[in-house]
């Protein structure tokens, strides 16, 4: 398999034109995406990830028998910003399908991740088979082991990390990791160098000890993908939320939008990135001890 070379586009319209995109005058009015590498792998994405566990949400499935089009229509706003990378889950198989439809055609021109929370090497090979079917696709650009109760390591008796070195040797799956929201899990298969990108919830409510993982991540190269931007809703101010993690630039918030106006302000956010100065920070401070 090549390796893609690592870069960063001015804008994405630069990188429609490295995908091959058709042009469309709309194109014009895009101002800014970001595409950084995954940790070490080849993975180019945008600093802004989809998170498509929400396309079942209660705002889609308002609309009845228009639902699955409504999914479609938010995909292909984000999209269409320049997102290119979109994460969802095997425990959300609606969503996948949704996912995999609204992505037909254009699936060679994004990352596709997904997750698994299966415990043995049968469960899997089957889980892997029906989200490959379910989001219209071969292959995942990365596949991760979802809240696992410990780390799966090289030779282990439950034989998930070999199958899945096996899975990324026949390419089926081009990188595999780890999703926890566990802070002792997401530590251990950080450091223990086996897995190429971890993700856990981050945001600018998380504990202090959080920011370790990310700095570690850092250090040891892996990517670092950062779940729950608005801890499950909790956080209302969402420039707020966007311009704390943006700061990590090593981090790739993955938002999971309900409507087209929240996808929207994402969007603004990521064009128009919020001014870190002392005034934001006194307002994340604040934030964070009105929680606390």
């Amino acid at each position: 398999m090549e390796s893609l070379e690592i870069a960063v586009f001015r804008d994405a319209l630069e990188y429609r034109r490295f995908c091959n995109y058709e042009l469309l005058i709309h194109d014009y009015e895009l101002l800014f995406m970001e595409y950084i590498a995954l940790g070490k792998t080849n993975l180019l994405v945008s600093r802004t990830a989809f998170g498509a566990e929400s396309l079942d949400c209660r705002e889609i499935e308002a609309f009845g028998d228009e639902a699955d089009e409504k999914a479609c229509a938010i995909v292909h706003q984000a999209y269409s910003a320049g997102i290119n990378f979109f994460d969802t889950a095997h425990s959300r198989p609606s969503c996948e399908k949704r996912l995999g439809t609204a992505l037909h055609g254009i699936r060679q021109n994004v990352i596709l991740a997904t997750k698994t929370n299966a415990q043995t090497v049968r469960e899997l090979r089957s889980d892997f088979q029906q989200s490959s079917d379910a989001l219209e696709s071969d292959y995942i650009d990365l596949y991760q082991l979802e809240n696992p109760l410990i780390i799966p390591q090289k030779d282990g008796p439950d034989g998930l990390y070999n199958e899945l070195v096996s899975m990324k040797k026949h390419g089926l799956i081009r990188h595999f990791g780890i999703s926890t929201d566990d802070y002792d899990i997401a530590r251990e298969g950080i450091l223990s160098g086996l897995y190429e990108v971890v993700q856990f919830p981050f945001n600018l409510i998380s504990p202090v000890e959080i920011q370790e993982l990310v700095k570690l991540c850092e250090q040891n190269e892996i990517g670092c993908i950062a779940m729950q931007p608005l801890n499950g809703g909790v956080v209302s101010n969402i420039p707020l939320a966007f311009g704390f993690l943006y700061q990590f630039e090593n981090v790739v918030p993955v938002w999971g939008t309900h409507t087209q106006e929240e996808l929207h302000q994402i969007i603004y956010l990521n064009n128009n990135p919020p001014v870190i100065d002392e005034k934001f920070r006194k307002e994340v401070e604040r934030e964070k001890q009105f929680f606390n």
